[in-house]
């Protein structure tokens, strides 16, 4: 069963979409932390997530870039507001689809069967990708790294950087690529940015007991080094 997670803090809109939702067969959880949405987002793991603009103390622009930082499920915006402008800042934080109240119950659950489908259906792009590497398994669209019967949540970032490496190793990647990979407009990037989220996924390996294994090459960039096993 598909867990949807609804964000909205008219009691009375998400009672109905909530009831609605389960009817056509979802599991349905309802956000209730407004000032850590991201605590419910990990506690319920949704498939889709419904999301309110107006927010107390965060609006839902903001908590759609928190949530892009833990995962790719679908996001599907609800607003009275109709504008263009908001519909784009929609999109350009992260959001999949906008839907303007008041809405029929019938086009909201239209849109999630779409979303749904092209995120993990019929008309999904590809199968998930993995990168393995002497038993360590990176799993990019969870965002999650895999090893000897543990594992270890990732940020977006996180998951950008080794997958970079990963993909590149034995080679090294450089920090331009890197910078392109993570970041749209480099220009605008402090360098130290980029050492603090590789310095973020070195620690995510020693979390689960893997040391060393990312190496700096100086003036070039980082590179993946096997030290949990020996090189094949």
């Amino acid at each position: 069963m598909q867990k949807i997670m609804i964000v909205e803090d008219d009691p009375k809109i998400a009672e109905h979409l909530h009831i609605y939702l389960e009817k056509y067969g979802y599991e349905v959880a309802e956000a209730t932390d407004w000032g850590d949405i991201t605590a419910d987002f990990q506690r319920y793991r949704p498939d889709l997530v419904l999301l309110d603009i107006n927010l107390p103390k965060y609006d839902g622009f903001y908590w759609c870039r928190q949530l892009r930082n833990l995962s790719l499920c679908p996001v599907i915006f609800l607003s009275a507001r109709t504008s263009g402008m908001d519909q784009v800042m929609a999109i350009e934080n992260g959001g999949d689809d906008y839907i303007t109240k008041p809405f029929a119950p019938e086009v909201v659950v239209a849109k999630v069967r779409g979303q749904l489908r092209r995120a993990y259906g019929e008309y999904a792009v590809s199968k998930e990708r993995v990168f393995e590497k002497k038993g360590v398994m990176l799993f990019p669209e969870r965002m999650e790294l895999h090893y000897a019967g543990d594992h270890v949540s990732l940020t977006k970032k996180e998951a950008d950087v080794l997958e970079l490496l990963f993909d590149r190793h034995p080679r090294v990647a450089g920090r331009e690529d890197l910078l392109e990979r993570l970041w749209e407009d480099q220009a605008f990037v402090d360098e130290n940015t980029l050492n603090v989220n590789v310095t973020r996924a070195r620690k995510k390996l020693q979390q689960l007991g893997i040391e060393n294994a990312i190496e700096t090459v100086r003036g070039a960039g980082y590179r993946l080094v096997v030290t949990w096993g020996e090189e094949e």
